[in-house]
Protein backbone atom coordinates (compact mmCIF):
# COMPACT_ATOMS: atom_id res chain seq x y z
CA UNK A 1 0.00 0.00 0.00
CA UNK A 2 1.27 3.48 -0.88
CA UNK A 3 1.79 5.48 2.29
CA UNK A 4 0.72 9.09 1.83
CA UNK A 5 1.61 10.20 5.34
CA UNK A 6 5.30 10.06 4.42
CA UNK A 7 4.73 13.02 2.11
CA UNK A 8 2.87 15.24 4.60
CA UNK A 9 5.82 17.62 4.95
CA UNK A 10 6.15 17.90 1.18
CA UNK A 11 2.46 18.70 0.68
CA UNK A 12 2.47 21.19 3.57
CA UNK A 13 5.52 22.93 2.10
CA UNK A 14 3.94 22.96 -1.38
CA UNK A 15 0.67 24.42 -0.13
CA UNK A 16 2.31 27.05 2.07
CA UNK A 17 4.77 28.09 -0.64
CA UNK A 18 1.87 28.46 -3.08
CA UNK A 19 -0.47 30.34 -0.74
CA UNK A 20 2.02 32.95 0.53
CA UNK A 21 2.74 34.60 -2.88
CA UNK A 22 -0.95 34.51 -3.81
CA UNK A 23 -1.86 36.22 -0.53
CA UNK A 24 0.90 38.79 -1.01
CA UNK A 25 -0.42 39.73 -4.47
CA UNK A 26 -4.00 39.88 -3.25
CA UNK A 27 -3.14 42.03 -0.23
CA UNK A 28 -1.01 44.43 -2.26
CA UNK A 29 -3.82 44.78 -4.79
CA UNK A 30 -6.34 45.52 -2.05
CA UNK A 31 -4.24 47.79 0.15
CA UNK A 32 -2.27 49.76 -2.45
CA UNK A 33 -3.66 53.18 -3.33
CA UNK A 34 -4.58 53.57 -6.98
CA UNK A 35 -3.96 57.09 -8.23
CA UNK A 36 -3.15 57.71 -11.86
CA UNK A 37 -1.83 61.23 -11.70
CA UNK A 38 0.58 62.64 -14.29
CA UNK A 39 3.29 62.96 -11.65
CA UNK A 40 3.09 59.27 -10.81
CA UNK A 41 3.09 58.16 -14.45
CA UNK A 42 6.17 60.19 -15.38
CA UNK A 43 9.67 58.73 -15.45
CA UNK A 44 11.93 59.86 -12.66
CA UNK A 45 15.65 59.41 -12.41
CA UNK A 46 18.13 61.22 -10.16
CA UNK A 47 15.88 64.23 -9.71
CA UNK A 48 16.23 65.27 -13.35
CA UNK A 49 13.21 65.78 -15.54
CA UNK A 50 13.13 63.19 -18.31
CA UNK A 51 13.89 64.32 -21.83
CA UNK A 52 12.34 62.36 -24.65
CA UNK A 53 10.77 58.94 -24.55
CA UNK A 54 11.53 56.55 -21.68
CA UNK A 55 11.58 53.52 -23.96
CA UNK A 56 14.94 53.12 -25.65
CA UNK A 57 15.73 50.37 -28.08
CA UNK A 58 18.98 48.52 -27.35
CA UNK A 59 20.86 46.56 -29.92
CA UNK A 60 20.66 42.79 -29.62
CA UNK A 61 24.45 42.56 -29.59
CA UNK A 62 24.59 43.64 -25.93
CA UNK A 63 22.19 40.86 -24.94
CA UNK A 64 24.12 38.30 -26.97
CA UNK A 65 27.38 39.38 -25.33
CA UNK A 66 25.82 39.01 -21.87
CA UNK A 67 24.30 35.65 -22.77
CA UNK A 68 27.61 34.26 -24.01
CA UNK A 69 29.30 35.49 -20.85
CA UNK A 70 26.70 33.86 -18.58
CA UNK A 71 26.84 30.56 -20.47
CA UNK A 72 30.62 30.28 -20.27
CA UNK A 73 30.72 31.56 -16.70
CA UNK A 74 28.19 28.99 -15.49
CA UNK A 75 29.79 26.17 -17.46
CA UNK A 76 33.20 26.82 -15.94
CA UNK A 77 31.66 26.51 -12.47
CA UNK A 78 31.07 22.83 -13.28
CA UNK A 79 34.82 22.35 -13.52
CA UNK A 80 35.43 23.29 -9.86
CA UNK A 81 34.11 20.07 -8.23
CA UNK A 82 36.04 18.05 -10.79
CA UNK A 83 39.24 19.92 -10.00
CA UNK A 84 38.78 19.41 -6.26
CA UNK A 85 38.47 15.63 -6.57
CA UNK A 86 40.77 15.10 -9.55
CA UNK A 87 43.15 12.72 -7.75
CA UNK A 88 40.33 10.39 -6.64
CA UNK A 89 38.31 10.14 -9.85
CA UNK A 90 40.86 8.72 -12.28
CA UNK A 91 41.70 8.93 -15.96
CA UNK A 92 38.21 8.35 -17.37
CA UNK A 93 36.85 11.44 -15.61
CA UNK A 94 39.86 13.41 -16.84
CA UNK A 95 38.99 12.44 -20.41
CA UNK A 96 35.34 13.42 -19.85
CA UNK A 97 36.41 16.81 -18.46
CA UNK A 98 38.74 17.25 -21.41
CA UNK A 99 35.82 16.60 -23.79
CA UNK A 100 33.74 19.09 -21.79
CA UNK A 101 36.41 21.78 -22.11
CA UNK A 102 36.77 20.97 -25.82
CA UNK A 103 33.03 21.52 -26.29
CA UNK A 104 33.36 24.87 -24.47
CA UNK A 105 36.22 25.88 -26.74
CA UNK A 106 34.23 24.92 -29.85
CA UNK A 107 31.33 27.04 -28.57
CA UNK A 108 33.65 29.95 -27.90
CA UNK A 109 35.16 29.75 -31.39
CA UNK A 110 31.66 29.56 -32.89
CA UNK A 111 30.53 32.65 -30.95
CA UNK A 112 33.72 34.44 -31.95
CA UNK A 113 33.26 33.65 -35.64
CA UNK A 114 29.61 34.75 -35.57
CA UNK A 115 30.67 38.10 -34.08
CA UNK A 116 28.86 37.65 -30.75
CA UNK A 117 31.97 38.84 -28.90
CA UNK A 118 32.25 42.12 -30.78
CA UNK A 119 31.23 44.98 -28.52
CA UNK A 120 30.56 47.74 -31.04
Amino acid sequence: MFLLYEYDIFWAFLIISSVIPILAFLLSGILAPIRKEPEKLSSYESGIEPIGDAWLQFRIRYYMFALVFVVFDVETVFLYPWAMSFDVLGVSVFIEALIFVLILIVGLVYAWRKGALEWS
